[in-house]
């Protein structure tokens, strides 16, 4: 047995085998010991190998799908060897085979899967620094691939968030070692382009790519041959229903860098949390797929006004008809149509998969029915217009309640197979043969406590206890002597036993022959479900915001050609859900405003406004309506963020280095059409250094980029920039201190403010009284210094001269000598009277 093992082991090295021994999954040697630490089950011994005891660990079989969870959570992958032979005919071990390959980007099984995530499996090709993308999600058949460069890798990573990654042996690692997701190194062999070529053609049954609008040779058709290849290899030898294939490109949606997606907490926090998330905020779609394409959506702004527009008209028809209820209750009775076909096509499909399909299939036609028509609901209908056939045969074949498993039968209906229906009367007459027998049996014997039973060891017994086996007829045979009773077989009991349970054997295998040829009759229809899933899923959506419009008060913002980015009383969707009373607020720029320098306290919302103005952006370039009262957009055609203050220590950055390397990045890529959020640049360091910086950042934005820019900074000399160039505009976050205390007031006005209210702010937060007022006498100390002595000189006046202190002046010796506490308000006023004659 240890001989098939390690056979079967070598096979599989990288991978933790679950080698099924009866009612058991085993692991031995070192894959023992690593599942017995990250499963925490019992360590054990059993035989020997080379003189030392064989380490040994295993799992119920009927448990494998909760072990299973918690390891490719962890990333690692796991080969499931099962028992293929005939233990009753076999010599020696019984033959096993690993049949499925389960790792990280090959997930289909739902209790593996999160209901509201793609996951997907990414292959790379990287050549002189081009990159060739192709992902897969086999749970769902969406296929795509995508030509870019190699520095967008981080960006890629961001958008698609893959499970596992499929990387050449020739390709640089260093590239993926900070990476928490798996990475799995193939033969470069395997990325060949031509011969991936042949195989997608040969796949899709397809004389060229052509008519995936591919013409011309593709980096990422070698890492589309590698990503199916690897899939194969995994799922033995099935493939996936795939969708077609996808070739995207940057053009067609607005370029989000990595920075940007995690600054703005789309599906994701910043601390990796799920909420709360513009995601989280908006998802009451009623169905999984609904949620993932929201998803996908999200992290997919368009770039055509006219798709765009057809969703926002889409939404606005929902909010006309007012049927947006009655269709959330008829989506929430559809299941994960998408992943269920997919599991279809692998052939893993389970006994409710196709229960759950076949209820679907009941619902749609009254979905569609109370649909409205016209724009992109008509295209839905003819969609959810599933083959009645397919609907038939599933309500003709699978029980309403079917069993959990084919094995243990329970699935197949009554009246879809004769020979079936024939088994299980056997089965099902077996308690009335029985009574009878035994009533029988009793009569003839006279032995008013004869029983006739069953159990799975024994068999069909007649069961007479001690005190009458003096009666037992001689046709009875001992089958089992137990403590107070003899239990007996006679021909006739042996004949009906050898029926019975040889009806059960063959029901159970009659069975599944005919839920396999179910499986079968459903592979033509594939992309018929898919298509209808696809419908679904964009219906839920549609629905879904729609349902948030009306409930926050949502409206369709206009586009246009022009270089305009107008928003009236924005609002943050996810800051106006968790506070009360929120400010909102207005943002206009045009080709003659085109850079806001943002000044104001810390805590006064700068960010938050900042970031307000990005999601209203996006929320508009996906098609749903917006948080405001008005909203006018140009053409936009990326979004970038430079907010928040973190290192990278893994990847040897420090704070101001990862801030400075993302700034490069906008200054470098940002164009005309560019939404840019600078919050703070310069801070990471010195306050010349920062301030220089800050204000050259500044300029290149407006001189060299052109985008549409807020400028959050706590450098009041940039304010000066407004007067240096009319693009710039001064605008401010005012906050009132009162006392010990201080107010926001989170409307942004016009011009710049007229201090930063940090020490306020640190006492809000908690630090010592005591030290709150050491700041403060520090703080009038230093801006006297500055006044009077020219310490801290403008860095943008004319010129950096440190100015001789001033003569002085009558007026200044004399409030030099008032003691406020010691005069009286009679002589305050006489004293203003002589300052204002010695001025």
């Amino acid at each position: 047995m240890m001989q098939q093992y390690l056979a079967l082991k070598g096979q599989h090295q990288d991978k933790l085998v679950f080698y099924r021994m009866g009612d058991f999954y085993e692991l031995f040697f070192d894959d023992a010991i690593k599942a017995a630490r990250l499963l925490d089950i019992t360590l054990t011994t059993r035989g020997s190998s080379a003189g030392e005891p064989i380490k040994m660990a295993g799992i119920p079989f009927h448990s494998l799908e909760p072990y299973l969870a918690k390891l490719v959570k962890l990333g690692e992958s796991v080969a499931i060897c099962e028992q293929v032979g005939d233990p009753a005919s076999s010599k020696g071990p019984v033959e096993r085979k690993v049949m499925r390959v389960i790792t990280p980007g090959t997930l289909t099984d739902a209790a593996l899967l999160d209901d509201k995530q793609e996951n997907r499996l990414l292959a790379i090709r990287m050549v002189r620094g081009k990159m060739g993308m192709a992902w897969l999600s086999l749970a769902s058949g969406d296929f795509a691939l995508m030509d870019t460069d190699v520095e967008k890798l981080p960006s890629e990573l961001e958008r698609l968030r893959p499970a596992e990654i499929l990387i050449s042996d020739e390709a640089e690692l260093t590239l993926f070692d900070q990476l928490r997701t798996p990475v799995r190194r193939l033969s470069s062999w395997q990325f060949d382009g031509a011969s991936a070529e042949r195989n997608l053609t040969r796949h899709f049954a397809v004389h060229d790519l052509a008519g995936f609008g591919i013409s011309e040779p593709l980096l990422a058709l070698g890492a589309a041959g590698a990503l199916l290849d690897y899939v194969r290899s995994t799922q033995g030898g099935a493939l996936p229903a795939l969708a077609g294939l996808r070739v995207e490109s940057h053009s067609q949606f607005i370029e989000l860098d990595a920075a940007t997606r995690r600054n703005l907490e789309i599906t994701e926090t910043i601390r990796g949390e799920a909420a709360p998330t513009l995601f989280s905020l908006l998802d009451q779609c009623a169905t999984g797929m609904g949620s993932r394409l929201l998803a996908n959506w999200l992290h997919h702004p368009l770039r055509s006004h006219s798709k765009i527009l057809e969703r926002q008209a889409a939404i606005g028809t929902l909010l006309d008809a007012g049927q947006n209820e009655n269709l959330y209750a008829q989506l929430r009775e559809i299941a994960d149509i998408e992943r269920i076909v997919s599991r279809i096509a692998l052939k893993s499909a389970r006994p409710r998969d196709l229960a759950s399909l076949r209820d679907s299939l009941r619902v749609l036609p009254d979905l569609a029915a109370q649909m409205p028509s016209g724009g992109l609901f008509d295209g839905l209908a003819h969609a959810m217009q599933a083959e009645p056939a397919i609907y038939q045969n599933l309500a003709a074949a699978i029980l309403p309640e079917p069993g959990v498993v084919i094995r243990e039968g329970g699935v197949i209906a009554d009246g879809y197979s004769a020979d079936l229906d024939e088994l299980r009367a056997i089965q099902n007459n077996c308690g009335e043969f029985l009574t009878m027998l035994e009533a029988r049996e009793r009569e003839r014997t006279g032995i008013a406590t004869l029983r006739v039973e069953y159990n799975r060891v024994a068999g069909f017994f007649i069961e007479v206890t001690n005190s009458y086996t003096g009666q037992v007829p001689d046709d009875y045979r001992r089958r089992q002597t137990m403590k107070n009773a003899e239990r007996y077989i006679t021909p006739e009991l042996k004949q009906f036993e050898e029926k019975a349970l040889s009806a059960n054997d063959r029901a159970l295998a009659l069975e599944k022959q005919l839920y396999e040829g179910v499986l079968d009759s459903l592979q033509a229809h594939l992309a018929t479900l898919r298509l209808t899933a696809q419908a679904v899923a964009t219906l839920d959506v549609l629905v879904c915001l729609a349902q948030r419009s009306q409930l926050s008060g949502y409206i369709a913002p206009e586009f246009c050609d022009e270089a305009v980015l107008n928003i009236e009383a924005g609002r943050h969707p996810v800051v106006e859900e968790q506070i009360d009373d929120f400010i909102p607020n207005s943002v206009d720029f045009h080709l003659a405003r085109k850079l806001l320098l943002i000044t104001g306290p810390n805590m006064g919302g700068k960010s938050t406004y900042m970031r307000q103005v990005a999601l209203i952006a996006l929320l508009a370039h996906v098609g749903s309506y917006v948080p405001a009262t008005a909203a006018k957009i140009g053409r936009l055609d990326r979004i970038f963020t430079r907010i928040g203050a973190s290192d990278d220590l893994a990847g040897g950055r420090s704070t101001f280095m990862v801030e400075m390397t993302e700034t490069a990045n906008i200054l470098n890529n940002a164009g005309e059409h560019s939404l840019v959020l600078m919050d703070e640049v310069g801070r990471g360091t010195s306050t010349f250094d920062g301030l220089a910086l800050a204000w050259s950042i500044a300029k290149a934005l407006i001189e060299k980029n052109r985008c549409y820019t807020l400028f959050a900074t706590h450098y009041f000399e940039l304010t000066r920039l407004a007067q240096d160039y009319a693009q710039v505009a001064n605008v401010h976050l005012d906050a009132v201190e009162h006392k010990d205390r201080i107010v926001f007031l989170h409307a942004v006005q016009e011009g710049p403010a007229s201090q930063s209210y940090g020490v306020a702010v640190a006492s809000l937060a908690g630090v010592p009284k005591e030290v709150v007022r050491s700041a403060k006498r520090k703080l009038q100390e230093l801006e006297q210094s500055s006044l009077h002595h020219g310490l801290q000189p403008d860095l943008f006046a004319p010129s950096l001269t440190i100015e001789a202190e001033p003569e002085s002046h009558p007026a200044v010796e004399m409030l030099d000598g008032i003691i406020p506490d010691a005069i009286s308000p009679r002589e305050a006023l006489e004293m203003i009277y002589k300052l204002k004659e010695l001025i």
